[in-house]
Formats: C-alpha cells, structure tokens, sequence
C-alpha cells in the first residue's frame, strides 16, 4: 500500500518592516560568540587602529537552532556570492582578523 503524502501547510508570508536607522546597518569587524545550553549570544563589535577599546554596536540571542539555521543560510549565501563573484580569500595572518579567526584546530 502506498504511504499517502500529507500535504504541507502554505507557508505564511510575513511582512517585515525596516526602518530607517536599521537601514542604515552596523559595520562590524569582529564578533565575539558564546553558548549556554539554551542560546548562542553574538556580539558585534569593531575594532579600529590606534583604539584599544571595543564597543558591542548589536547583540543577538537566539535558540541553538536558529544559530545553525543562520550557519547554513550563511553558507548557502557565501556560496551564491562566491559562483558569481570568484572565491572569496582569506588573508591567514590570524592577526589581522582577531574576531573573525577559525577556533583552534584540536588534535
């Protein structure tokens, strides 16, 4: 016998709205990320020549599965991004990129 397929429910539109100063965005140059075991907190902060000090410009928590929603929606982009404007290439001197470096590899 054959499974009967359920249908899936239309998904619901959404209107988001954006406003003027949001518009604008938040330039940012390092994020500084931390988990407990009920959310991902991101940071977003820059840093700039000469300042020694960084302020947190965004701050945003979400559930662990909407951080790995996000991780796979920022893959599927970079890849977009990448098939129509060539490989994007990381500079692997670590200090020049000191919110944005890989984790440490563990052996």
């Amino acid at each position: 016998m054959a499974e009967k397929k359920q249908d899936l429910p239309n998904p619901q539109q959404i209107n988001i709205e954006l406003g003027e100063k949001e518009a604008e965005g938040i330039y940012s140059n390092m994020a500084i990320i931390s988990h407990s075991p009920a959310e991902f907190i991101i940071d977003f902060t820059r840093i700039l020549p000469g300042i020694p000090k960084a302020k947190v410009h965004a701050r945003i928590i979400m559930t662990p599965a909407h951080a790995k929603m996000l991780l796979n929606a920022l893959r599927d982009n970079i890849s977009k991004f990448e098939n129509q404007f060539g490989e994007i290439i990381l500079d692997k001197n670590r200090g020049m990129f000191p919110g944005f470096n890989e984790p440490p590899k563990v052996n």
